[in-house]
């Protein structure tokens, strides 16, 4: 069988839509977390986003 060469398909990340509130929802957890960034503070940082009005663009990366 011949080297097939394949494509890099590269995922764009989600990004936030509100930069302000964003930036706003990254400080709070900073300021509740010791360890930033880190996977309890970054989940933080998106729950209070999402509960100041913000919303995301850009490829779903959830896990099915």
């Amino acid at each position: 069988m011949m080297g097939s060469k394949r494509k890099a398909v590269l995922k764009r990340s989600p990004t936030p839509t509100d930069a302000a509130k964003w930036s706003a929802a990254k400080s709070e957890a900073r300021a509740k977390f010791k360890v930033y960034p880190s996977a309890y503070a970054n989940a933080y940082a998106s729950k209070r986003y999402k509960a100041m009005g913000g919303s995301w663009k850009g490829a779903d990366n959830r896990v099915s």
